[in-house]
Formats: structure tokens, C-alpha cells, sequence
């Protein structure tokens, strides 16, 4: 008897894809049974993504654009649903920094990250609303951060761009539930990726002080927390934020 993956025949846009959390939230969709549309800023970067979401048997469609473009998120959910036929599924992970201290920081990365971080998860929900209707089991999935919860010296512009994915989802909560639709934010922790990996260990073990759980987190602690989200299992959960943090939030980066 075959048992059915619990996201067989479903469709899931995933943006930030190329590396690191976004990817591993790729594969594990796929793994999960989802055919994936990916989109990062260079098809070259998302080769990796497409090549093992593809070795897992499932469609992949690699879209290269800037998720700060308004036009461009539109016309990405379009040709999802033009191309694979339907979307079920909208993860918004796409993020950058440009960290600096309040007083020193420039008026162009204030905006870079907002728009990056926040605008951009609007603009993919907006084109995506309509068809995540239409789906049995539409699911929005923002990326938020820990940051977003605690706050962090020198991430003003990164903390208030998280945060604001809260009040952002959970109003599409109230908005699209009767659609049935869910939309829900995970906020990862100290979570081992490209970025983390190059700090010096003495920051890195200073930082695991914090962290109750004693390690740091990784790409597939937060897949999985994401993949719950989009199946079946939380179809009686909105507008929650989740932290996958190891316990990170409970006393917050100075322990």
C-alpha cells in the first residue's frame, strides 16, 4: 500500500530559495510531495536548489527576479499558476541585512531591508491571494526572525521589517480565513547557515549561552516547522508566530 506524501499534487512558491534556510524549505516541500516554483535574484544561484528538488521527482520552475519589484512578484505567481497550474502553497524567505547602529545608519539601508524583508512578502501575498483561494488548502508561510521578537543593537531596520510581518500576517489571517487559507510566521534563531558559518567559534560559543537547547539550529529545524504549516496537520492554525529559536526567546541574546 503507498502511502500519500502529505503535500502530493500540491504546488509551493518558495522565494530566497538559493541557499541556506530557503533552500532547505525547498527540499523539504519536494521531499513532502510538492512540486516547487523557487525564485532567487540569479537562475545560476538557484541551480542547486532546482537540481535537488528535481532529483526528488518533482517539477521545479527557477524564477530569477527581485522581490522588491512589484511587477515582478505579479508576474512570478502568474506564470506559477500559468505553468504548473495552481498554487498552494506561498513561503516568503527571501531577507537581507544591512546592519548598523541607528545613529550612523544611511536612509538607503533602512529602505533596502524594508523593502527586501517586508514590501516584498506584501507584493507575493497580494498576487498570490487569489490563487491560494482557489486552492483546497492555501497556506502562507512568512519568514520572520527572532530578531523580530526580541529586537537586536544594530538591526533596527532588520527588527522592525521582521516585526512587522506579525501585524502583516496576522491580518491576513482575519482576511483569508474564510477562504480557507492559513497564514503564519516561523521565526528562526541562531540557525547555522552561509552567514553563521564564518563568525569566529568565541562569538559562536558566547551566543550558544543564550541558547537553552545548547546548539545551534539548522536549515532542516525550520523546514520542518514550515512543512507542518503547509500540510494538513495545521489546518486549525493562523496567525501564529513560531519561534524555532532552541529556546533563544526566553531570555534573548544577553541570556
Amino acid at each position: 500500500m503507498t502511502t500519500l506524501l502529505p503535500l502530493a499534487g500540491r504546488v509551493a512558491l518558495v522565494t530566497g530559495a538559493s541557499r541556506g534556510i530557503g533552500r532547505a524549505i525547498a527540499a523539504r516541500l519536494a521531499a513532502d510531495g510538492a512540486d516547487l516554483a523557487i525564485v532567487a535574484r540569479t537562475a545560476e544561484a538557484l541551480a542547486a536548489t532546482r537540481a535537488e528538488v528535481e532529483g526528488l521527482g518533482r517539477r521545479c520552475l527557477a524564477l530569477a527576479l527581485d522581490v522588491s519589484d512589484a511587477k515582478a512578484a505579479a508576474d512570478a505567481v502568474k506564470r506559477v499558476v500559468d505553468e504548473l497550474s495552481r498554487l498552494d502553497v506561498l513561503v516568503n524567505n527571501a531577507g537581507v541585512t544591512r546592519d548598523g547602529l541607528l545613529m550612523r545608519m544611511s536612509d538607503e539601508d533602512w529602505n533596502a531591508v524594508l523593502s527586501v524583508d517586508l514590501s516584498a512578502a506584501f507584493y507575493f501575498c497580494r498576487a498570490a491571494a487569489r490563487p491560494l483561494a482557489r486552492s483546497p488548502a492555501g497556506r502562507i508561510v512568512n519568514v520572520s526572525s527572532i530578531v523580530g521578537l526580541i529586537g537586536n543593537a544594530g538591526q533596527s531596520n532588520y527588527a522592525a521589517a521582521k516585526s512587522g510581518l506579525f501585524g502583516f500576517t496576522r491580518s491576513l489571517a482575519k482576511e483569508l480565513g474564510s477562504r480557507k487559507v492559513t497564514a503564519n510566521v516561523v521565526c528562526p534563531g541562531f540557525i547555522e547557515t552561509d552567514m553563521t558559518s564564518g563568525l569566529p567559534e568565541e562569538i559562536k560559543k558566547s551566543s550558544l549561552k543564550s541558547v537553552p537547547l545548547g546548539r545551534l539550529g539548522s536549515g532542516a529545524d525550520v523546514a520542518g516547522v514550515v512543512a507542518f504549516l503547509c500540510s494538513d496537520a495545521a489546518s486549525y492554525v493562523t496567525g501564529a508566530v513560531l519561534p524555532v529559536d532552541g529556546g533563544l526567546a526566553i531570555g534573548g541574546f544577553g541570556g
